[in-house]
């Protein structure tokens, strides 16, 4: 892995100032900020070789094309899908999370039957699921977490039954941080004859992720939580699973042929990415995929364990301040409260040092409500977040708990 220096310089936002001080960057569990290359990579779709990809025949909508489906089979060799056809890009991790709700839902679901997700799931793994329970008169079922923000695991397999028809849950809480333990949950869910859907949107950019070994059914993930541009996000799933499921958009190039009287599909992967999708994005994704790789991902987990363990070790030092999800397994995420402050004041006031945190229920108003708490303060880091900046974080709570 390249010193902390050579990578900050990699990352040209990271030079700015807010306010007139240096930016110290602890929000990127909401988004991280992008490396050069992705920048140079997403400029250049649009200053060399612009052109709607798969349908034309002159050398611009060649060069998109193949840069596009280079792009796929990067993320396949990342996540290690089996199949090519198996990544369908999409919007994000909630469009992928809807595709694979109204999709599976309108081919497997039917009145009674269950759907199982956990009290950590952000929003966006909620949602989708209850309004295909409405759709179609399903029922969601919750598996409990305790009080360190840890899932239940017996409580879970109780869940289990001859209705559940899917489990959906997340790979890492944005909230808490906690690192669920899917493989666990993934066997017990086969073991009963149940498919399982993963949300990887914070996980995949912390560590290994390898969905045959896991064996998962579905993964989901959202380019600009790795690095990546916003608007694009990936769809992995098992190849039965995607061959039977209806697709979830009707429009161009996810048509074999169409008359008035009838369409018929086109082949994976492009049987779900009706329209044009967001290609440039795509592609940007394929760089910021080849910059983590090549910093070692397994390097990447170690340096951002060590952050979190400088982190923890900090602010447990600061009087009033409590830790949120204190589980023995997360990733660089913090999650806390200051006694007798307000996050949202907390935070106004670290940002006008310079300090971005993210403050509120991180969309997550389950894991919230479980502890009794109408939101907290997250300081999410990363690999090019230092210590100098967390004792800078640490400083300045305790600059906020003075003025207070």
């Amino acid at each position: 892995m390249k010193n902390i220096s050579d990578i900050r310089a990699d990352f040209p936002i990271l030079n700015r100032k807010v306010y007139g001080k240096d930016l110290v960057y602890f929000d990127n569990g909401a988004t991280t900020q992008k490396p050069q290359y992705v920048i140079n990579a997403v400029n250049e779709v649009f200053t060399s070789y612009n052109s709607n990809i798969h349908r034309g025949v002159h050398a611009l909508s060649d060069i998109a094309s193949e840069a596009y489906e280079n792009a796929r089979e990067k993320v396949r060799q990342f996540i290690n899908a089996g199949q090519r056809h198996e990544i369908i890009f999409t919007s994000g991790a909630t469009g992928s999370i809807n595709a694979v709700a109204f999709s599976f839902g309108e081919k497997y679901i039917v009145p009674g039957d269950e759907i199982i997700i956990s009290c950590l799931e952000h929003h966006a793994n909620i949602v989708p699921w209850q309004m295909m329970c409405e759709r179609k008169n399903a029922v969601l079922k919750v598996i409990p977490i305790n009080d360190s923000g840890e899932i239940i695991f017996d409580e879970y397999l109780k869940l289990l039954s001859p209705k559940t028809k899917l489990v959906a849950v997340t790979h890492a809480s944005n909230a808490l941080g906690t690192i669920v333990p899917v493989k666990d949950i993934i066997s017990a869910a086969h073991s009963a004859g149940v498919p399982v859907l993963i949300d990887g949107a914070q996980s995949i950019q912390h560590g290994i992720t390898d969905v045959r070994e896991l064996d998962c059914d579905f993964f989901v993930f959202s380019g600009h939580k790795i690095y990546g541009p916003t608007g694009i996000g990936v769809l992995y799933g098992k190849e039965k699973w995607l061959t039977d499921m209806p697709p979830y958009q009707g429009g161009g190039d996810m048509v074999e042929s169409v008359t008035f009287e009838k369409t018929t599909y086109n082949q994976l992967p492009f049987k779900f990415e009706a329209g044009t999708l967001n290609f440039p994005a795509a592609i940007g994704l394929g760089i910021a995929l080849d910059y983590v790789t090549g910093l070692g991902r397994a390097e990447i987990a170690e340096r951002e364990r060590v952050l979190l363990e400088y982190a923890v070790a900090r602010l447990s030092l600061i009087d009033g301040l409590r830790i949120y999800g204190d589980s023995a397994n997360k990733i660089s995420t913090i999650s806390f409260l200051l006694k007798g402050i307000h996050q949202y004041d907390a935070g106004t006031i670290l940002d006008k040092m310079g300090i971005a945190i993210r403050t509120g229920t991180h969309c997550a108003e389950p894991v919230m409500a479980r502890f009794g708490i109408d939101g907290t303060i997250r300081a999410s880091m990363c690999f090019y977040n230092t210590e100098e900046e967390i004792d800078l974080l640490g400083k300045g709570i305790e600059k906020v708990i003075k003025m207070f």
